[in-house]
């Protein structure tokens, strides 16, 4: 048997329903035989860091995600992609990891779906979650 990849999955984690989605998201990526680094939850979920506010051990935590990832999922949902999710979508794609983008949103920029520099930087881009499953799916 195969080892299970392992997905960064990149995206806003602000509001409460945007922290739902994310786990909405993996858990249908974990249902799909993947491992899922979530960075909610696998980079600041230590009540000590929260507390010391410690952004610096936040932020390696989620570059050491992306380094060990097979594949990154990044969210690209919103007006325009939240910062955080297109920083780490360039350094992997800087890294040469597949990045499959997921846009669920209708809007669209007058001169292409999401900012230039993320549309050539993804090697897909899925508009709704079982569409992600299939491209994905072509990594494992």
């Amino acid at each position: 048997m195969s080892e299970k990849k392992l997905v960064y999955l990149a995206g806003p984690l602000f509001t409460h329903a945007e922290l739902e989605y994310n786990r909405k998201l993996r858990d249908t990526l974990l249902n799909n035989g993947f491992s899922v680094f979530l960075p909610q939850e696998d980079a600041e979920d230590a009540a000590q860091e929260r507390e010391r506010q410690n952004q610096e051990c936040i932020f390696l935590k989620c570059v050491e995600g992306i380094d060990a990832s097979d594949i990154i999922v990044a969210v690209l949902d919103g007006a325009d992609v939240d910062a955080g999710t297109a920083w780490e979508a360039g350094y992997a794609y800087a890294k040469g990891k597949p990045v499959i983008g997921l846009r669920t949103d209708f809007r669209e920029l007058s001169d292409g779906i999401v900012n230039l520099m993320l549309e050539m930087a993804i090697v897909a881009l899925a508009r709704d979650e079982e569409e992600l499953i299939k491209i994905i799916e072509k990594y494992q």
